[in-house]
Parts: C-alpha cells; structure tokens; sequence
C-alpha cells in the first residue's frame, strides 16, 4: 500500500487498517485527504491478499468530524460534485467485496459520522460521539447521511440526528442500532481484532455476496446522492451558506434567518 501524506495504511493478517492521520485537527479531511482515503479503500478491496479492511482515526479524540473547514469551499478541486472525493469514498467501501469495519474512538461528526454509518460494521469505544453537523454549519450530507441512515436507525431518529445536529454518546448510538458493540476504550483494538478474526474465518465468497445483496436493497440512494450533492453545490453560493461560512470564521452563532430575509 503506497504512502500517503494523511492517512496511514497497514496490512497484517489478512487485516487492512486505514487510519485518518490527522489528530491535530481531530482528523478532519482536506480535499486531499478524501482523495487518498478513497484509492487505499479500493486499493484494499480489491487486494486478494486482505479479507477485512479497518478505517479508523489517529489519537483518542476522534474518529473524524467531517470536513476540515479551514480549507475554503473555493478551494476545492477534487474528484467529487463537492469538490471532495465523498462519492469515491462512499462508492469504495459499499463496491469492496469484504466486510468494512469503523473502528470509533471520540467524536465521529458530519462526515465522519456519515462514514461511520455506511461501513457494514462499526465499533465504538465508550467515549465515541456520533451526530450530523450539516444545518447547523451550512450543509448536508445528502444520501448515504440522510437516507441510508435512516435505513439504519429509523426514519423519526434519522431526521432528528439531521435537522437537529445532537450528539449521542456511544450506548445512545448502540441503542438506536447505529453501532455495533461498545466496549471501554482501553479495549477498542482487541475487540476489533477478535470481530476480525472471526470474520477471516468465513467464507470470503459467502461474505461478497451476502454484503452484494445487501447493498442491492439500497442501491437507489446512490441517484439520491447525485441529486442532493448537485443541489447543495447550488446551495453552497448562497447567502445562507456565505453566512454559515462567516460565523464558523468568526467564532459566533450563524444569523441564517436574519441574513435570509434582507
């Protein structure tokens, strides 16, 4: 697996483990960031030599909280409808013939919770935080945040995650079927080792297609996340999102309806 400059890949046992390497600003992701998360998933997808790939996130704070907002919308450039390469992610993980395993210490928000919620198993430590950050900073994450997430935790809980933007703590996120196992966070890695183990010792043909068919029932959302990404580019130009970017900027509440109106 090649080096990359923000994340970190390691192949052992049959075990790929990518991890967002970026804990000084709680691993969130720059344009490049989403463009080598991308090509290591599909890399490990498709490599004969690994039966389970791990994502997970460098320090104990976080797994990830989405995008990095220093870098400025105009400044994107990638792969994507955003400017970011969250299609090819999303598409990576769901097309990777081989279970996808979240491995979730600290905050896990917006985009990362996203993430979190699309890998076919995810688990927590007792710190992880989960919630959606989108209205609240002038955004959404259209699709695989919105409606695959509902598929997972329920259409009334989805759209509370979405339109409200809470954080819901680890047993929160267990309850709702979110996550699959909490456990302390001293015991993260051994947990996921052991769930990894265990699946290397399934059938990796019955695995590929069990997760196709899966992936068959909601295959749809992938047109619902060209349709929203589209709409919130468009989006993106607007008064409200300019002041959503302005507040983040200088450190205060976004006045979306008193900037509307004028």
């Amino acid at each position: 697996m090649q080096p990359y400059q923000d994340i970190l890949c390691d192949r052992k046992d049959g075990v790929a483990t990518i991890t967002l390497n970026r804990p000084d600003v709680l691993n969130a992701m720059r344009v490049g960031t989403y463009e080598e998360l991308a090509d290591a998933i599909s890399e490990a997808g498709w490599n004969k030599d690994v039966g389970v790939i791990v994502v997970t996130g460098a320090g104990s704070r976080a797994f990830c909280v989405g995008a990095d907002t220093s870098q400025q919308k105009s400044e994107r450039a990638g792969r994507g409808i955003l400017g970011v390469a969250l299609e090819r992610i999303h598409g990576a993980v769901r097309e990777a013939p081989k279970p996808v395993i979240a491995k979730v210490r600290g905050y896990a928000l917006g985009g990362g919770n996203t993430l979190a919620t699309i890998c076919d198993l995810t688990i927590a430590a007792d710190n992880a935080q989960f919630g959606e950050l989108g209205p609240r900073v002038g955004s959404v994450d259209a699709g695989f945040g919105t409606a695959y997430l509902a598929r997972i935790v329920g259409e009334k809980k989805a759209r509370e995650f979405c339109y409200l933007c809470r954080r819901y703590t680890a047993a929160e996120a267990l309850a709702m079927g979110l996550v699959n196992a909490v456990v302390p966070e001293a015991e993260l890695d051994a947990e996921v080792d052991r769930w990894c183990q265990e699946l290397l010792d399934r059938s990796p043909t019955a695995l590929a297609i069990a997760k196709a068919s899966f992936n068959a029932d909601s295959e749809s959302i992938r047109s619902i996340v060209q349709l929203g990404y589209n709409a919130v580019s468009l989006y993106f130009g607007s008064a409200e999102a300019k002041e959503a970017a302005a507040a983040a900027k200088e450190k205060r509440r976004p006045r979306y309806r008193t900037r509307a109106e004028k």
